[in-house]
């Protein structure tokens, strides 16, 4: 159970008043009283920021959101998702954009925990797992999206990367492509993408080269620039398998910038299927990831946490999508 304001003005053989008096620097109490309570505090792993909460008892009715960048049209479409369904619960949502920054991630948490949201929803890989632990150990309702670690004891809602990644790979190997570079993120995601990419050759019988694999972040600039290289060191790459849709609309606009036509010369494959892959001429090829299914259900299980107050430990793995659309065809 979540440790309480009870606990620890029972811990420190105060009452309850005094405990908040320390808590908010109000009335007149003994420097001894107040470094005592404290270090129960402290000791009780008892974060100042949801004493409030647990004072009062009473809901604020708010979420908070964890993303690595906003600005990924994936998270953005994905945020929209779990604000609609927020709103359709009566409920708000406090959004911040971490940036994969450890500063950043561990300043959001605090924020949040100020403003005393009922629970956190975190689609952000985060650095510092031991921020997270802390949460749990509190017995605060969390759930991760997209971001499967089983160490936490926590439900994880993600797709199944692999299965994507070998779907991706063994659509380009069909069509005849065997140089087939692959864009990727150091993430979890980009890693098990990268697995299924591997088993996809090893199904078609031919040799993975982990040379082919170029790691970077996720930007449409990153794309351009990984094409780039792409052409000067490996020029015989027919085919690119990009680990999010960003990066594939970056290769697409550089072939275009550089006179390579799409897919006669060089086929291409994203990852996501955000709004921006139907907008792309020729359109994007991609797998699918069920955005709206995903950011319904992490409302709906968040929702459940909270109202049992029990962190339950649940995985679940949603299928993704190849969307064979116009740029790939047969290596020529």
């Amino acid at each position: 159970m979540r440790v309480t304001i009870y606990d620890v003005a029972d811990k420190a053989g105060v009452s309850i008043a005094t405990v908040s008096k320390v808590i908010n620097n109000t009335g007149k109490i003994r420097d001894s009283t107040r470094q005592k309570v404290w270090n129960v505090m402290k000791e009780l792993n008892y974060q100042p920021s949801v004493m409030a909460s647990a004072l009062t008892g009473k809901s604020t009715e708010t979420l908070g959101l964890l993303v690595p960048d906003i600005s990924n049209p994936f998270f953005s479409e994905l945020a929209r998702t779990i604000e609609d369904r927020s709103h359709e619960q009566g409920l708000s949502v406090i959004m911040c954009s971490t940036d994969d920054n450890e500063e950043k991630e561990k300043k959001y948490l605090e924020l949040l925990q100020r403003k005393q949201v009922d629970g956190l929803i975190i689609a952000s890989s985060f650095n510092d797992r031991n921020l997270l632990k802390q949460l749990v150990k509190q017995n605060i309702p969390l759930v991760m999206l997209t971001q499967d670690d089983p160490s936490l004891g926590v439900t994880c809602i993600s797709v199944d990367d692999f299965s994507g990644g070998f779907e991706a790979t063994s659509h380009l190997l069909s069509l005849g492509h065997e140089n087939i570079a692959i864009l990727a993120e150091n993430t979890s995601s980009s890693k098990m993408r990268i697995f299924g990419s591997r088993d996809a050759y090893e199904t078609f019988g031919l040799t993975f080269n982990d040379s082919r694999i170029i790691r970077t972040t996720a930007s449409v600039a990153n794309g351009k620039n990984c094409l780039d290289h792409i052409l000067e060191y490996n020029p015989a790459t027919t085919a690119i398998f990009a680990c999010n849709d960003q990066l594939a609309i970056g290769v697409l606009q550089r072939a275009k910038e550089r006179g390579i036509v799409v897919p006669d010369k060089l086929s291409i494959v994203g990852f996501d299927n955000t709004i921006l892959a139907e907008t792309t001429v020729p359109s994007l090829t991609t797998v699918a990831q069920p955005i709206k299914e995903m950011g319904s259900k992490v409302v709906d299980l968040i929702l459940e946490t909270i109202k049992k107050q029990v962190q339950p430990k649940e995985r679940i793995l949603y299928n993704p999508e190849l969307i064979i659309r116009e740029t790939t065809s047969k290596c020529r």
